[in-house]
C-alpha cells in the first residue's frame, strides 16, 4: 500500500497502537501529524527518529478533551500542508473500578477522552474534508464496546459509543466520499495490558482462539489498509481485530 504524500493525522501517536500506527503509515510514505499529551520526551524522541530516517512526522501536544484546541490543531497542520486526508482517533484512557465504587471524575475522564474527543476531532476536520469530497476516518473503539466487561462502565461506554457514532457519521458523509470505520481491537500487547496479573493474563489469552495476543502492527496494518484505495467501497463497519475473541456478526 503506497500513502506516499498522505496527510493524516494520529491522536495519543506517542505510545502503545497510537506509535505503532504512527510509524507504520510514515513508512507507507504519509505525512503524520500526531498529538501527545504528556510524554513529551517519547514523542520528541519517536520524531527525531523517524526523521532521520527521512520520513515526514511531527508531533503537536494536544489534551483531545479541549475542543477548541482540536480546531487549532487541525487549523495548525493545514497552516503547512494543502489537505487533511485521513484523521485516526486513537486517544484513548482507562479509569477502571467496579460501579459502586466508579466516582464521577472517573466516568467523565473517560468519556470525554475516549468518546468527545472523537466527536471533536471528526468536527474539526470535515470543514477540509468537505471541501476536497474525500477523506478516511479511522476511530480506534474496542471489543469491550461490544461485549462489555466488569470494572470498565465507563470504558465500555465510551467505545460503544465510538461505534455508534462511525455508523452514524458514516451516513452522514458518504456521499462527499469520506468515508468512515471503526477499529475494535482485543488484546493487544501495550503499556496499559502491561499492568494485568499473570492470572488475568492467563485468562484472557484463553479466551483467544489464536492463543496470543495481538500487538500494534495488527491494528496499524488494518489502519493502513482503511486509508488506502483498495478500502475505497467500506464505510460504517466495524473490523475486529482480537484473534477471534469477539466474531461480530
Amino acid at each position: 500500500m503506497n500513502l506516499s504524500g498522505r496527510v493524516v493525522l494520529v491522536t495519543g501517536g506517542s505510545r502503545g497502537i497510537g506509535e505503532a500506527i504512527v510509524r507504520h503509515l510514515a513508512s507507507l510514505g504519509a505525512h503524520v501529524h500526531a498529538t501527545y499529551y504528556t510524554s513529551q520526551d517519547r514523542a520528541l524522541a519517536i520524531e527525531e527518529e523517524l526523521r532521520l530516517s527521512n520520513l515526514v512526522v511531527r508531533f503537536y501536544q494536544l489534551d483531545v478533551r479541549n475542543s477548541s484546541a482540536c480546531t487549532e490543531f487541525v487549523e495548525k497542520v493545514l497552516h503547512e500542508e494543502q489537505s487533511v486526508d485521513g484523521l485516526i482517533n486513537n486517544a484513548g484512557i482507562t479509569r477502571d473500578a467496579l460501579l459502586l465504587r466508579m466516582s464521577e471524575q472517573d466516568w467523565d475522564d473517560v468519556i470525554l477522552t475516549n468518546l468527545r474527543s472523537v466527536f471533536s476531532m471528526t468536527k474539526a476536520v470535515l470543514k477540509p474534508m468537505l471541501t476536497q469530497r474525500r477523506g478516511r476516518i479511522i476511530n480506534i473503539s474496542s471489543v469491550v464496546g461490544v461485549t462489555g466487561n466488569a470494572g470498565q462502565a465507563n470504558y465500555a461506554a465510551a467505545k460503544a459509543g465510538v461505534i455508534a457514532f462511525t455508523k452514524s457519521v458514516a451516513r452522514e458523509l458518504s456521499s462527499r466520499n469520506i468515508l468512515v470505520n471503526c477499529i475494535a481491537p482485543g488484546f493487544i500487547e501495550t503499556e496499559m495490558t502491561g499492568k494485568l496479573s499473570p492470572q488475568q493474563r492467563e485468562n484472557l489469552l484463553a479466551t483467544i482462539p489464536l492463543g496470543r495476543v495481538g500487538t500494534g502492527s495488527d491494528i496499524a496494518t488494518i489502519v493502513a489498509f482503511l486509508l488506502s484505495e483498495e478500502a475505497s467501497y467500506i464505510t460504517g463497519q466495524t473490523i475486529a481485530v482480537d484473534g477471534g475473541m469477539v466474531m461480530l456478526p
